[in-house]
């Protein structure tokens, strides 16, 4: 029988993405493994097939239907992913045990978001690690969550220091409503107690927060924390990346580095008001630039949310699309030499691989605390700064950009992150710290031993209403 690994990934097509790119990494360090990855399917959710992520026959894909929670289940919009994927937990169960009858069974691999499908893989007894899709150093502040609630209450100090991350003040640190902060700690003790972690990151990149991970100072509980695999930039693509609104085109007729691009992920929406002040900041920044607009309504045409005239004075300079565009491509084009971005992991790892430099405006989740080490750990950032009724102003946006693209500080940061996208290809090529990290991840999955997971018949006790 075949050695198998599977890949868990989280609900979302970015998180399901990002376990393909980590399942065909495994293949070209050792192609003899077999990889399945299980795609987790809500209710009336749209199928994604195989064929969309361009994989060989050695990775197979299975949908585990994920059923809604049962009715009378309190559930908040904000803590729903976690109740789904737990609500998998039965059916998830019994497809591990059919793989365990064709195949060797070594280890699984779970989104960090699916910490509940631990209640199956250790009733079965299947080596468990989690694969953390952001940075090493927001995974250091998740660690310490515990840890950080308790000084955030009993230290009077407006400054915390988190193993691994640069010193922060109580304001920077993200706030969410207290379930959440239950699940966060939920998975840190997870996390702590599991086989291993492999995280999308580079030795070069987050020198001191991997050093405090491997160390186990983020362990707050933990005497032998678990072994910490660095194996990034791994750079997840969507497949069939097509430029309908013609940007590439575009970006040919622009100088070289002359282009900034704003870009906020799929979920980065601004209002009518936000849009106005992003457009007169461009304008007055006098730079060239390609922005992808995503507004609160999709019914809104771009001359309904841009100034009057906006479209017709910049159309010299700047291109402005609804919704998508092939953004991994456009950071890889010549023409581009700067980049707003939310901060999103994925983002920030493909503006690493281009040597693109930023200019920070983070939205939600993790994102803030990776601002925060962009701009004072790597500097290869700027920080834009929101007034007091959260809108960034025309002012501020017009500065920061201009800053980024036609000063000497935006000089330094173009140096800087050119150099860490060096040093990204450097960790990737044989020798490098993330191939080497991945080798030593390979070598204990192969020792590990096969693995007779329990009887259909084993009593399990999944409590949904958690």
């Amino acid at each position: 029988m075949k050695d198998t690994i599977v890949l868990y990934p989280s609900i979302g097509r970015g998180h399901i993405f990002s376990m393909v790119e980590l399942g065909k990494l495994i293949l070209t360090h050792n192609p003899s493994f077999s990889i399945t990855i299980l795609i987790p399917t809500p209710p009336n959710s749209t199928t994604i097939e195989a064929t969309t992520f361009g994989c060989d026959s050695s990775i197979t894909f299975h949908h585990i239907p994920i059923p809604q929670p049962p009715s009378g289940t309190a559930v908040s919009p904000l803590s729903l992913i976690f109740h789904l994927t737990r609500n998998g937990n039965h059916n998830l169960h019994h497809v591990l045990q059919s793989i365990s009858k064709t195949s060797n069974l070594k280890a699984i691999v779970l989104d960090f978001l699916n910490y509940t499908a631990n209640e199956v893989t250790t009733t079965l007894d299947i080596p468990t690690f989690y694969y953390y899709t952001s940075g090493a150093a927001s995974l250091c502040v998740l660690l310490y969550s515990k840890i950080i609630k308790q000084r955030k209450t009993e230290d009077s100090c407006n400054y915390l220091e988190i193993p691994g991350f640069p010193r922060i003040s109580k304001e920077e640190l993200p706030s969410y409503p207290e379930e959440l902060e239950n699940i966060f700690r939920d998975i840190s003790a997870n996390m702590s107690d599991c086989d291993g972690i492999i995280i999308n990151t580079f030795n070069a990149a987050e020198e001191r927060s991997i050093k405090a991970l491997q160390e186990g100072s983020c362990f707050p509980d933990e005497s032998n924390p678990p072994p910490v695999f660095c194996i990034g930039p791994v750079i997840s693509v969507p497949g069939g990346e097509k430029d309908e609104n013609e940007c590439l085109s575009w970006l040919e007729s622009q100088p070289s580095q002359s282009v900034v691009l704003l870009s906020f992920g799929s979920l980065g929406r601004f209002s009518k008001t936000q849009l106005k002040e992003i457009a007169i900041g461009l304008e007055r920044s006098e730079q060239r630039f390609l922005w992808v607009v995503r507004s609160e309504s999709d019914e809104d045409s771009l001359e309904d949310l841009l100034p009057e005239g906006f479209l017709d004075r910049t159309k010299e300079k700047g291109m402005v699309v609804r919704n998508w565009a092939p953004q991994a491509k456009i950071l890889s084009h010549d023409s581009v030499g700067g980049f707003v971005t939310h901060c999103g992991w994925n983002s920030v790892l493909e503006a690493f691989s281009e040597g693109v430099p930023m200019v920070t405006w983070p939205l939600y989740a993790e994102q803030n605390l990776n601002r925060v080490v962009l701009v004072k750990e790597m500097k290869v950032a700027l920080a834009l700064e929101e007034s007091e009724n959260g809108i960034v102003s025309a002012t501020e946006l017009g500065d920061r950009v201009k800053e980024l693209m036609d000063s000497e500080k935006g000089k330094e940061i173009r140096e800087r992150v050119l150099k860490m996208k060096v040093s990204g290809v450097e960790a990737r090529s044989e020798g490098g710290s993330s191939y080497v990290a991945m080798n030593r991840l390979i070598q204990l999955w192969k020792e590990k031993d096969h693995l007779s997971v329990l009887s259909p018949n084993t009593p399990l006790f999944y409590n949904f209403s958690d």
